[in-house]
């Protein structure tokens, strides 16, 4: 296992964390190219709620970010976890991982209620996202949208998510 050092973004981070995020969508099919951009605008907007770097070696190899979201056009302190990047050559290496769970842990320690997110249902349940049917993302197939919810209690309705994802 490589030696990754999870921590908060810094100021001085952003310009690298821009290139992470751009390298690990690079080939990826489903994106529109605007990852990057999307934290960029989120940063700027102050909506960063939590924003981490993984370092090997004291270089950032990747990047987490959560944001506020609302359900029903309404924040009821739940947020979205998007997007997770990985710089390609530090893929399938545990790093992803490591910054979900710290990130998670961040998100329960400022009293969050729970989680959502867009992607593969495989990899994300290994975390405790699941599909609720009572959650709904318009226009996006359901068994990709996830939820994590830290009570018992899931909320019904629309998600929205900053308008800096578009």
């Amino acid at each position: 296992m490589l030696e990754t050092n999870i921590r908060n973004e810094k100021e001085s981070d952003s310009a690298r964390i821009s290139e992470v995020i751009s390298f690990a969508f690079k080939d990826e099919p489903h994106t529109d190219g605007r990852e990057a951009e999307i934290v960029e605008l989120l940063r700027d907007d102050s909506a960063l709620t939590i924003s981490l770097v993984a370092e090997v070696d004291d270089e950032i190899v990747g990047h987490v970010a959560f944001s506020k979201i609302t359900i029903n056009d309404e924040f009821i302190d739940w947020y979205g976890l998007a997007p997770v990047s990985i710089e390609p050559k530090y893929q399938n290496k545990g790093i992803g991982s490591k910054l979900i769970r710290e990130g998670i842990k961040l998100l329960k320690e400022i009293n969050a209620k729970g989680c959502v997110l867009l992607g593969e249902p495989n990899y994300y349940q290994r975390f405790g996202f699941e599909t609720y049917q009572q959650l709904v993302l318009p226009d996006i197939p359901a068994e990709y949208f996830q939820a994590l919810a830290f009570s018992d209690s899931i909320p019904s309705g629309v998600v929205k998510y900053h308008r800096a994802f578009g």
